[in-house]
């Protein structure tokens, strides 16, 4: 096939000897199966932002760390600059998400090189050697369904365990490869510590995959993995190896709004007294 313009750097380098064919196109990339020597993988180039339908959203690029504070005004100026660095970093996220989860034992496709823009990474196949399918694309049995699903609840376990919310997890980004689930496409992933919204993005990952999956096996529709994952993590008891319940206790429990006053009153008052103490050592 044609050499897509994009792919001709890592050709000229010598990372790429030849371009299979198109794999798909996604909101965010098309990806290609290329030959590196004598293994097969796959080329992830990225889409420009003007023509990529997954936007931005604030809420993922929360307390993302840019290179420089120079970078990080003009990001948020929305200049020229600003823009490619925004690009830069979005397609950053995703590389440094799948090192850091290849590490941790997470199944993703392992990365091999990033290049002008393009994601060299291993091209996830199924029991025959082709290219794996999508987790909508496959009927399950109820029992298989549950057996996919507590793989991936796992998978969120580990994931989490690394530092790391996928935060777009649903049945269009997962492959079922050879050995079982595959996760992929993590440009949006966020940091679990770090951004205020990781919880909910982790409620909703999950809650993505048992809707998915109950249609399959009903019985999973009741359970509750979020919250009771997320409460682990908060709690410092989540571990890879840890045994979920699907169950999560709901505090009934009325909130004492009073106690929650004095205690942001004292936050206020030792910050004050801190300041003083700044002013008079000044």
């Amino acid at each position: 096939m044609k050499i897509p313009k994009r792919l001709e750097p890592l050709i000229e380098d010598g990372l790429v000897d030849a371009v299979i064919r198109q794999l798909m196109s996604g909101k965010e990339a098309m990806v290609f199966v290329v030959r590196c020597g004598e293994e097969i993988r796959c080329a992830k180039v990225y889409k420009e932002a003007n023509k990529r339908s997954f936007r931005q959203a604030v809420d993922y690029t929360e307390n993302r760390k840019t290179k420089n504070s120079r970078q990080a005004r003009a990001m948020a100026k929305g200049t020229r600059y600003g823009r490619k660095a925004q690009e830069e970093a979005w397609q950053n996220a995703e590389v440094d998400a799948l090192y850091r989860l290849a590490a941790a034992g997470v199944r993703v496709p392992k990365p091999y090189n990033f290049h002008e823009g393009v994601l060299l990474m291993e091209l996830v196949t199924d029991a025959h050697g082709d290219a794996a399918p999508r987790l909508n694309d496959v009927e399950f049995t109820a029992a298989q369904a549950r057996t996919h699903h507590h793989t991936l609840m796992m998978q969120v376990v580990r994931m989490l365990c690394a530092g790391i919310v996928h935060g777009d997890l649903s049945e269009y980004n997962i492959l079922v490869g050879a050995d079982g689930p595959v996760i992929i496409d993590l440009p949006q992933a966020v940091d679990a510590a770090g951004n205020n919204h990781a919880s909910s993005m982790l409620e909703r990952d999950v809650g993505n995959l048992t809707a998915y999956f109950g249609r399959f096996a009903p019985e999973l529709l009741s359970t509750d993995y979020g919250k009771e994952i997320w409460s682990l993590f908060e709690h410092g008891e989540l571990h890879p190896e840890v045994t979920l319940t699907g169950h999560f206790e709901h505090s009934t429990q009325a909130v004492d709004l009073d106690s929650i006053v004095r205690e942001i009153d004292d936050a206020r008052a030792e910050d004050a007294a801190r300041r003083l103490r700044l002013q008079a050592a000044g």
